[in-house]
């Protein structure tokens, strides 16, 4: 593992060259404007808050569909710069809440998506990868395929719960 300066002397030649620069205000432009698509699409939702930028690892927002408000929970549209691809997480409002939630999905028996090993410590309850290595040639099709998949992940969450008390 490299030292805090050595990385700092790759970090610098990295942003001579000016790419990541490019490439990082790009995604970040992309992910305001999914965000607004998502606040005038589905304007009966609410996009609370800001866009989480991250430190490089991840960059997310909120979106709470009407169902999942008086259950406390939301929807997270993330991307995981390492990972390179776009997830959606169903979370909580609070610890609590999320905590309680993961029980409940832990003890049935419904396996459709990935549960989180343990609530603690993390900010996702069930995550579910929409994109592995987006292609961003095409942002209108990029956005169709992850709000595709939020709406699948949404219903398919909003069915299990009309089953299950929480």
């Amino acid at each position: 593992m490299n030292s805090f300066h050595e990385s700092m002397v790759e970090y610098k030649k990295q942003l001579q060259r000016g790419e990541i620069q490019l490439a990082y205000q790009g995604l970040m432009a992309y992910f305001r404007d999914l965000r607004t698509h998502f606040q005038r699409t589905y304007p009966q939702a609410s996009v609370p808050g800001n866009i989480y930028y991250g430190y490089m690892d991840m960059t997310y927002f909120s979106f709470v569909p009407e169902s999942l408000k008086p259950r406390k929970l939301k929807i997270a549209i993330v991307f995981l710069h390492e990972a390179f691809r776009f997830e959606v997480w169903l979370a909580a409002v609070n610890k609590g809440v999320q905590t309680r939630y993961w029980k409940m999905i832990k003890e049935s028996d419904w396996r459709k998506y990935h549960l989180a090993s343990t609530p603690e410590g993390t900010d996702s309850i069930l995550d579910h990868v929409l994109i592995d290595s987006p292609d961003f040639s095409d942002l209108d099709e990029l956005t169709g395929q992850i709000e595709a998949g939020t709406l699948d992940f949404i219903r398919e969450v909003e069915g299990f719960l009309a089953h299950h008390r929480g």
